[in-house]
């Protein structure tokens, strides 16, 4: 071997063992550092999130804030996706209506609905696929914690065909209204909140 291969082989055997001391720091074993890989790979391979351009506000907050309520019309596109064929467009327009508005929404649909339990059935079922649909290119830690900033008794449903059956169950059997008790606190904009 020559001496500048040598010399080369040193660097190398110098630099990996800072590295390794680096990642000793962080990682107490090989297990932990392999699972950490594991994960930071499995997030490069979701999906892209969007991204928003928009130029010439000059005092549009309104229309800014219909766009990033709307996601520049991705949920429309999630929502028609999913219930294209089993929805009428009306339908589709409504539900996509209350993801953007809920508050405004839901005193609408006080005033207008007549039986309030088939509704928040039918649309709890619906709320809880699309989530599941645009949670899809998120990691699941990443869906618990943002559930769980705002829907903190809710942040399990979304993860598992077998917990998504046990939410079914809850909204079918009328149990989630256990839930709309006035002493409870809840999201604001549960109309049971109020």
């Amino acid at each position: 071997m020559s001496p500048i291969d040598s010399k080369t082989n040193e660097r190398q055997v110098e630099n990996d063992r800072r590295i390794l001391e680096l990642l000793a720091q962080t990682f107490p074993n090989i297990s932990a550092a392999s699972t950490e890989i594991i994960n930071l790979e499995a997030i490069l391979n979701l999906p892209k999130g969007t991204e928003h351009f928009v130029a010439d506000l000059h005092g549009e907050h309104e229309a800014f804030r219909h766009i990033l309520k709307n996601a520049s019309g991705n949920i429309k596109r999630k929502v028609t996706d999913l219930y294209g064929t089993s929805m009428r467009e009306s339908e589709i327009r409504q539900l996509c209506s209350l993801i953007y508005y809920p508050e405004e929404k839901m005193q609408i649909v006080h005033s207008t609905e007549e039986n309030m339990y088939d509704f928040y059935t039918i649309t709890l079922h619906q709320l809880i696929r699309v989530c599941q649909s645009v949670s899809s290119k998120y990691t699941r830690s990443k869906v618990r914690k943002a559930l769980r900033r705002n829907l903190p008794t809710s942040s399990k449903s979304f993860s598992t065909n077998q917990e998504e059956n046990m939410t079914s169950k809850a909204i079918s059997t009328g149990s989630w209204r256990q839930s709309c008790q006035p002493d409870r606190p809840m999201h604001s904009s549960w109309p049971c909140a109020r």
